[in-house]
């Protein structure tokens, strides 16, 4: 008799294989049986009418925080994520001197928008040392299984002080020292490297993560920290200016140390094209010996706009700072007034800056999220509001402050800033079928006052298998692949992201015919009552980790087998003969 047995699901494996009915028994937290199963289980699913699959693995999260206080790491439980990894982008919470707790609070803050107070509150701060750290993670259950990497900004401050977080130029002695914690984390369990080099990130104080102009000196000699540990990701989000300089010293260190170097590749507005000039210098460099992979995401970069998010249009008005102070349920009543309504919207306003401007005047690229129970988040360019100002007569500012103004104050108004240059996502189509891509860029955790790309695993069935109207969509064999078997294979996670007998018993059961991804809704769950944005989902049967139901319908059963996860993981040996 097994443990459990799914039986009667459209398996769809992982390896991109053609999905076929079949039945699928866990023993011992492993996949033990795929096929037609005459033994029973002590327990059994029935997955008639379901979609059966590995269960979703995250790269790029920054849950690092919450990961000290949240076992249940949402919101990526509720979308069948079973592995995340975190300590990306730089930014993370070890190696921490005492001294420089509140530092580290606000580099996330200003970078990953998540509450500061919030932070300061929910960390304990048991450990010093990476290895500290990671020995308090895996004190605790989860849910499900995390994975850090070591981030630069911590480690350049741990090392330097205050010449590493003004970003001075490291000395000889300070990169022997830097490459000696990371190889201390990765010895540790740590999944590799982490790094920043793009102005878009900016601690509170405005300033340039420590790490953003390393020299190739400071990010070889770390780099070979990896190379000698043997295994590690390098991970960076870069501007790639001057592009042939980074992809010279990417392509030297992955060629040297046998490791993978991965980016962050997102379209530009100011440069549309410039992805495809990316992606062929990857292509140029793999051809050379190196393993350069770039991170891309399924959908804009954007922001959720509403009343309670950290930005919204009228944020630079001076008559809406009036009531800007105001508990929200007084604000809102406030708010109905028309009165105040034509004051604020018929208000000019403040000068902010480039991305001000658009926040406040971009109506042709702000669209309504909600489209009665569907979310747009691939919208015509003459759905925008200013199109709509255009067909309508009406100033584009009314428009905007009337769909806020929705659900009692609660509506939303979507601003995608990155990914959608041309009003569509043929792009981002392409960019995924490209062979040096893998998924990634949910940010899941972060910037918790305007975004919840935490979603992106759900977003990947529903609109690109299922839904999308506005050009090809991508068949379901095809995406389970990205985000099970493509991401676990990048970090080394061989154990996972194929249903094959011997893979650990990571599994999601779907009713695709109810899959959906729910409206943004802003909650103040996190500790001193900070704020965030969540979206539920609806449509997962059954989500399953190591062999535990945790997710039944979407709600969790008390299961908490999640684990911390140290260094990379062996592939069963049944998958490894058949690949």
């Amino acid at each position: 008799m097994h443990d459990l047995v799914i039986r009667g699901g459209l398996v769809v494996d992982g390896t991109g294989a053609e999905p076929r009915k079949a039945d699928v028994a866990i023993d011992n937290g492993l996949i033990t049986e795929v096929g037609t199963i005459a033994a029973s289980g002590k327990r059994e699913i029935d997955a008639t009418g379901h979609v059966v699959t590995p269960g979703w693995v995250d790269i790029h999260t920054h849950y690092d925080g919450q990961v000290t206080w949240d076992p249940l790491i949402s919101p990526s439980c509720w979308h069948g994520v079973t592995t995340v990894v975190m300590g990306n982008c730089g930014v993370g919470f070890a190696p921490a001197r005492p001294d420089k707790h509140d530092w580290l609070i606000e580099l996330m803050e200003g970078v990953e928008d998540i509450p500061g107070a919030a932070l300061a509150e929910g960390i304990e701060w048991n450990w010093e040392t990476f290895p500290e750290y990671m020995d308090s993670l895996d004190r605790q259950n989860r849910v499900l299984d995390i994975a850090t990497q070591v981030p630069h900004g911590s480690v350049r401050a741990y090392v330097m002080g205050e010449r590493g977080a003004r970003n001075e130029a490291a000395t000889d002695e300070d990169i022997e020292k830097m490459a000696e914690i990371v190889r201390e984390g990765v010895a540790a369990g740590a999944l590799g490297f982490s790094t920043s080099r793009t102005m878009l990130h900016l601690s509170k104080n405005g300033e340039p993560v420590p790490g953003t102009f390393a020299n190739k000196a400071e990010l070889m000699g770390i780099g070979r920290a990896l190379g000698a540990a043997g295994h590690g990701v390098f991970e960076m989000a870069s501007d790639l200016t001057p592009a042939e300089e980074e992809f010279n010293w990417m392509k030297e260190l992955s060629a040297e140390t046998g490791l993978p170097v991965t980016y962050a590749l997102l379209q530009s507005p100011v440069e549309p094209d410039k992805w495809r000039d990316m992606l062929n210098l990857t292509d140029e460099a793999r051809k050379q010996g190196a393993n350069v992979t770039a991170q891309i995401a399924c959908r804009p970069t954007g922001m959720v706009l509403g009343w309670q998010s950290t930005v919204h249009p009228f944020i630079a008005h001076p008559a809406y700072h009036e009531y800007a102070a105001l508990p929200f349920a007084e604000r809102i009543e406030k708010l109905k007034d028309p009165e105040v309504r034509a004051r604020i919207v018929n208000d000019t306003p403040r000068e902010i800056g480039t991305l001000g401007n658009i926040l406040t005047k971009g109506f042709d690229r702000m669209f309504r999220l909600e489209n009665g129970e569907t979310l747009e988040y691939e919208p015509a360019a003459d759905d925008s509001v200013a199109a709509l100002a255009e067909r309508t007569g009406k100033n584009p500012a009314e428009i905007v402050y009337d769909m806020l103004m929705e659900k009692d104050g609660r509506g939303y108004v979507y601003l995608p800033l990155l990914n959608y240059t041309l009003f569509n996502f043929d792009h981002i189509h392409e960019m995924m079928r490209h062979p040096a891509t893998v998924l990634s860029l949910s940010d899941g955790g972060a910037h918790c006052g305007v975004i919840c790309d935490a979603s992106f695993p759900t977003y990947m069935l529903t609109h690109w298998v299922r839904d999308r109207s506005r050009g090809e969509r991508l068949p379901l064999a095809e995406v389970v692949r990205m985000q099970t078997h493509d991401t676990a294979r990048l970090y080394g996670l061989n154990d996972r992201g194929v249903l094959a007998p011997g893979m650990k018993a990571d599994v999601n059961v779907i009713d695709m015919d109810k899959l959906r991804i729910l409206a943004p809704e802003m909650v103040f769950d996190l500790p001193a009552e900070g704020r965030r944005m969540i979206q539920r989902s609806e449509g997962y049967r059954a989500t399953i980790v190591s062999g535990a139901v945790t997710f039944e319908h979407g709600e969790a059963t008390g299961e908490m087998p999640g684990r911390l996860i140290r260094g990379p993981q062996r592939q069963a040996a049944s998958v490894q003969a058949a690949e």
